[in-house]
């Protein structure tokens, strides 16, 4: 029954997720593994998941977490989506659409391909598509108050929650990292990240307290401020 239901929850998510090809730290559970299969299905706060697992995407450049992040965000709102030769003309949002004149007005594409996005940026992208976007920089915030908001987020199913974070911090590979989060495990006190590299590894389950230290580092473009995290809603 586990595997069946896990299945219908999966929407094909981790089957991609089988591709890690970078070993994960103890810390950190994998979503396909059978501990992260039993976190998802008694996990207290899952409303997000299921509206981004049927829009998850992979990032197609090594610096295109924010906009990978962005495009499934975007999807998941269900935000007027324009035409697109990357998903045939059918009205989704992808890498391509995603950049707009209102988008390059905040930092042109060519600059995110050489240095990605800070926690700010990835605020105005959103609004450049007219959606609303709240930063949190980690060291203005708490573990508690991050912690709320993300659960909050997580269980409305009308608002999303992306986090800014360094990897290394994690035990990952080093460098900056952007994506959304899509489940919130409490007796763990564990969040799920879906990772939009699954090429290098898959969804996983962080404690929370892991999670705002990594988000409480310095932002590699913009050193004077934080990393964090961005409430999203239409």
């Amino acid at each position: 029954m586990r595997q069946t239901l896990f299945g219908l929850l999966c929407l094909g998510l981790c089957g991609q997720a089988t591709a890690e090809t970078l070993p994960l730290p103890e810390s950190l559970i994998a979503l396909n593994s059978d501990n992260g299969q039993a976190l998802l299905i008694e996990a207290e706060a899952r409303a997000d998941y299921f509206d981004l697992a049927i829009h998850f995407t992979n990032q197609v450049h090594p610096a295109f977490c924010g906009p990978a992040s962005i495009a499934m965000v975007l999807n998941a709102l269900d935000v007027p989506r324009p035409a697109s030769d990357m998903t045939l003309g059918l009205g989704m949002f992808d890498q391509e659409n995603v950049f707009t004149p209102a988008t390059e007005a905040v930092k042109p594409r060519a600059r995110i391909e050489r240095a990605g996005l800070t926690l700010d940026e990835l605020g105005r992208m959103f609004e450049a598509h007219s959606v609303a976007a709240s930063v949190h920089h980690a060291a203005d915030s708490s573990l508690e108050e991050f912690r709320r908001a993300a659960i909050d987020s997580i269980g409305d199913a009308e608002s999303f929650v992306l986090v800014n974070y360094l990897r290394s911090s994690l035990g990952q590979e080093r460098g900056g990292h952007i994506s959304p989060l899509g489940a919130y495990d409490a007796e763990t006190d564990r969040f799920l990240i879906l990772d939009v590299t699954r090429y290098k590894y898959p969804p996983v389950w962080v404690d929370a307290a892991a999670l705002f230290d990594a988000m409480n580092t310095p932002d590699s473009d913009n050193d004077d401020r934080s990393r964090g995290y961005l409430l999203v809603v239409r």
